[in-house]
């Protein structure tokens, strides 16, 4: 019964509502997506989850805006609410490079087709919705609703915004990992509590006049952000309110978050403690079919094919990098699935068609967080620490990697697999720790031998994001001498069990604090250590990161100190040539860039004159 030809994805069309005999849908959801009945597709979970309640839900994947809107139609008006996710990834990330020019394909559309979903689908979508059907409400979600929750900055626009829920319309936001949220939504209005009414659920986000009364939990604190008019008029009450909700997004017990723009006010309720094993083993026990909607009719869809053989270990990462989205989407705090629902997957991927023998990726945001957590989860209660591993590695956490390596052992002996990758990347301070518990130390030596000897398709990918420590310390990051020791582990790892295989390193250009200087430290420093970079980006400026607050107003969030970041196309070019010191096309405005700034010492460096 667990195979793919025997399940049903959920209906899409009217024609699939109708051969499941029913006369009404409950929920019906709307994705920028494609639809893939698949455990890493949200949008997919969400519709399983509402299933397993026993309710009629459908989905509508990246519904024509452009024409008559009868994809918005077509389902009619559900009973409980509409659901609008914009997709798995920021739609404007998804569109544009950081340069702002347009992207030539989606890998979330089949064939990889650009132009299937609008900019900003959230809003879009929702516009339409409560255009057409005005008393309905409507409910958003996903990490572009998320992200936007509260005052934010648009790099697209250059300028600051207000929640997403004024410009959407939209009567509700979930924000983070929605099962729990939106399965309590459900469940009171089948109850017959009114919408408007469901103002107390944590992990949402409502929307109302300043003067009314609204119930809350009384346990909950209360914390009063800066106004959405007064972040516009000083940058620096905007880094304040960041230092708030970054806090708050990683806080065991977090308080209510207020911020009044015009004469309404935000509300942004606490979020649910993290999922127990038990739950989350649940929700990748639901009967997804792993395949994309059969209305697609074999079309690829690429995002599909680099996880279609993957498996998903646990959610949340504690890094904090200060460019990443992750925590404040899905927190600090991880949950991890027991072995025996690995186990399962494992088995439901091993019976798949074209599946060859080899697990594409056994990981999660951060490959080797899984079951890492406090010591003393008490002290975890009180900490407000937006990451566990920066400036150091917490001595509160457990950084024990060994039921990650029992995963990776049976995973290994599973009777179909012939290869099993990590694709994530490895925190390499955790497993580099000096934890001060020689069997923990023991143990975490052991862990980064077997990945690199059995784990590793030939390239091992990590990211040290840069070279420079001032650059590292702004990014959340541990110092390039770290980086410098897993290099020289690998190299001899390679030797021992003589391994050809690679270490990519990954880096990120023009982030707030990096200036040219620093970008000719790293290309004299990668030099040094042999490196051809091809992993490289130019940083992104994306909502609700410590990075974005940075880039906008000119202040830390926690320091209020000023930092110097870099704007200018011609100024992000410069430092972003530095990567490619060994192309020959780029010398000549390389040693004119290393002049200008006063650091001919580099040249010699980067360029042997005997060589030309």
């Amino acid at each position: 019964m667990n195979t793919a030809e025997t399940l049903q994805c959920l209906p899409t069309s009217a024609k699939e509502v109708k051969e499941r005999g029913w006369e009404y849908l409950d929920v019906i959801l709307f994705s920028g997506d494609a639809y893939v009945d698949h455990p890493s597709f949200g949008v997919a979970v969400i519709g399983r989850v509402l299933e397993s309640l026993n309710l009629k839900v459908a989905i509508v994947p990246q519904p024509n805006w452009q024409d008559d809107l009868r994809d918005f139609k077509k389902l009619g008006c559900p009973r409980l609410f509409f659901g609008i996710a914009a997709g798995s990834m920021d739609s404007m990330v998804n569109h544009y490079t950081a340069a702002k020019r347009r992207r030539s394909d989606d890998p979330y559309t089949p064939s990889g087709r650009a132009g299937a979903r609008p900019d900003m689908p959230t809003i879009v979508y929702a516009q339409i919705l409560k255009q057409i059907y005005p008393d309905t409400p409507v409910v958003i979600g996903g990490i572009e609703a998320s992200l936007r929750r509260l005052t934010h900055y648009d790099y697209w626009k250059d300028k600051l915004q207000p929640s997403i829920l004024l410009d959407s319309g939209a009567d509700m936001l979930v924000y983070g990992m929605g099962e729990k949220p939106m399965a309590d939504i459900c469940n009171m209005l089948k109850r017959g509590i009114p919408f408007h009414s469901l103002t107390n659920i944590p992990q949402t986000v409502i929307v109302r006049e300043q003067d009314e009364k609204i119930a809350t939990n009384k346990k909950w604190e209360t914390i009063q952000l800066y106004s959405h008019e007064e972040c516009l008029s000083n940058k620096k009450k905007h880094a304040e309110n960041f230092r708030y909700i970054e806090e708050e997004s990683n806080s065991v017990t977090a308080a209510k978050l207020i911020q009044h723009v015009g004469k309404q006010q935000i509300v942004v309720n606490p979020a649910y403690p993290p999922l127990s094993t038990k739950e989350l083993d649940a929700i990748y026990a639901l009967p997804y079919t792993r395949q994309p909607h059969p209305r697609y009719k074999g079309k690829e869809i690429p995002a599909y094919n680099m996880i279609r053989h993957s498996v998903t270990l646990h959610r949340g990462c504690f890094g904090g990098c200060a460019f990443c989205t992750i925590s404040a989407h899905q927190g600090k705090f991880i949950s991890s699935r027991s072995k025996q629902s690995i186990l399962q997957e494992l088995d439901k991927i091993a019976v798949m068609p074209d599946f060859k023998g080899t697990i594409s990726d056994l990981g999660g945001p951060s490959a080797n967080m899984y079951n890492m957590g406090g010591k003393d989860f008490e002290l975890c209660r009180s900490c407000k620490r937006p990451s566990c591993a920066h400036p150091t590695i917490c001595k509160n956490l457990d950084t024990d990697h060994s039921s990650l390596l029992d995963i990776y052992q049976t995973a290994r002996q599973h009777p179909k697999v012939k290869h099993c990758f990590v694709g994530s990347g490895v925190r390499y301070d955790l497993c580099l720790n000096n934890s001060g518990d020689k069997h923990v130390d023991q143990v975490n030596k052991q862990y980064l031998e077997t990945l690199i000897r059995h784990h590793v398709s030939g390239r091992f990918k990590v990211a040290p994001e840069h070279s420079v420590d001032h650059v590292l310390e702004m990014m959340r990051k541990p110092a390039f001498s770290l980086f410098e020791r897993l290099k020289q582990q690998f190299d001899e790892i390679n030797q021992k069990h003589q391994l050809n295989q690679q270490i990519v390193p990954y880096f990120i250009s023009s982030h707030p604090s990096c200036q040219v200087e620093d970008m000719a430290e790293l290309a004299v420093a990668t030099k040094e250590l042999d490196f051809h970079l091809e992993q490289v980006q130019d940083f992104t400026p994306s909502p609700m990161t410590v990075a974005t607050t940075i880039y906008y107003t000119g202040y830390h969030p926690y320091s209020l100190e000023p930092v110097r970041t870099v704007k200018s196309e011609r100024d992000k070019k410069q430092q972003n040539i530095l990567f490619f010191w060994y192309k020959k096309e780029f010398k000549e405005q390389i040693i004119d860039i290393l002049r200008k700034i006063r650091r001919a010492d580099l040249i010699p460096k980067l360029y042997d004159r005997n060589k030309g």
